[in-house]
């Protein structure tokens, strides 16, 4: 039997971008991957949990938990949902008081990574033969990624093996974009702010395209660059792997 995993693909990428789910699915098979995307997943409960409703999460984290109970390893193309599952999964099923549920949100946790993570860490693999890309591209180190999953420099460790591409460095890179989840919605003038400056370090790289590794920091960033008619596109790094956009 070949290496197996199952997508978390995320409510975000599955109802706004399946182009990222795809993109990811072409990655993982064009590695040897055989992938597995179980249908019985919905939201893992994160933005439910930043607004405050946490007996909403854990619902969500248990049918979760459910959906993956027969992975070997759980993949998402979102270090930010990745994290919900890894770092706020066992705090959630610890404060309900259910021993049972604690344990399989550990085991859950353990074995599910970002996508980076595990082409690089599990499989041992920077280079995934991704085509050409004759572009000038700079990277958002999304905060999820950064400073919960500590995936730190993976993808741009994966994007620099992709032919022909010009990876630009972002000023004050590890500055959050603004977005946070509902904090976009609860605290629109700082989000505002920060995206503004976000977006003038973007623009001062001269890049033609901004890429992160979560769909929901892209689509903050994204509106802003639209609304300033900035002629930046933003993109996924894994439609970049894949070649699904050129």
């Amino acid at each position: 039997m070949g290496t197996r995993a199952s997508l978390l693909i995320t409510c975000l990428v599955d109802t706004l971008f399946p182009d990222v789910g795809r993109a990811s699915v072409a990655v993982l098979e064009r590695v040897g991957v055989q992938v597995d995307v179980p249908l019985e997943q919905t939201c893992c409960g994160q933005m439910h949990q930043n607004a405050g409703h946490p007996k909403d999460a854990t619902r969500l984290m248990r049918r979760t938990i459910d959906a993956f109970a027969d992975a070997d390893v759980v993949v998402s193309p979102s270090p930010s949902c990745a994290a919900q599952v890894v770092v706020h999964y066992p705090h959630l099923a610890e404060a309900s008081g259910d021993a049972g549920l604690l344990r399989e949100a550990r085991a859950l946790a353990d074995r599910t990574k970002d996508l980076s993570t595990y082409l690089i860490e599990d499989l041992g693999i920077e280079d995934v033969q991704a085509p050409a890309f004759p572009h000038s591209v700079t990277y958002h180190p999304t905060c999820h990624g950064l400073r919960m999953l500590h995936i730190g420099d993976r993808p741009q460790r994966l994007l620099r093996r992709v032919p022909g591409i010009d990876l630009r460095e972002l000023p004050q890179a590890t500055s959050c974009c603004g977005f946070g989840g509902t904090f976009a919605v609860t605290n629109a003038d700082v989000s505002t702010a920060m995206l503004t400056d976000k977006l003038r370090h973007v623009e001062g790289t001269g890049a033609e395209v901004l890429t992160a590794a979560d769909s929901s920091c892209l689509m903050h960033m994204g509106g802003g660059l639209s609304r300033q008619r900035a002629g930046v596109r933003p993109m996924h790094y894994v439609e970049i792997l894949a070649g699904s956009a050129r």
